[in-house]
């Protein structure tokens, strides 16, 4: 059975760090291209980071330079480390894997497109 498991989110005052965790398992995390899915209040996701299973990475214009996307210590595991939060930055957070489609789309369709989808970890920050 495939699973993505977040974890990490929580309250956080604007200009705070946060690290969300995702674990992997039931698919060939070492051939797979990960990613982070912001879902808005509208329902709408759109790709904020991904890493390539080559290790590539890429960075939504909104994120870049605050937060960073690496593979865990742990294995099968996709690390969001997310600094100078803003409260536009509020959002559930979902990892994703494969088919990672970038453009912001009703969250529907977008986890049509993408492989693997997990359940999401909500992050708060106040201002």
């Amino acid at each position: 059975e495939v699973q993505l498991m977040e974890s990490g989110g929580g309250s956080v005052q604007a200009g705070g760090s946060l690290t969300l965790s995702c674990t992997a398992s039931g698919f060939t995390y070492e051939h797979s291209d990960m990613g982070w899915y912001r879902q808005t209040p509208g329902n709408e996701c759109e790709l904020i980071s991904s890493i390539s299973s080559d290790g590539s990475t890429y960075y939504e214009k909104s994120v870049r330079g605050r937060f960073t996307i690496s593979h865990g210590r742990a294995k099968n595991t996709v690390l969001l480390q997310m600094n100078s939060l803003k409260s536009e930055d509020t959002a559930v957070y979902h990892c994703a894997a494969d088919g990672l489609p970038r453009a912001r789309a009703p969250c529907d369709s977008v986890r049509g497109v993408a492989n693997y989808w997990g359940q999401g970890t909500q992050v708060t920050v106040s201002s």
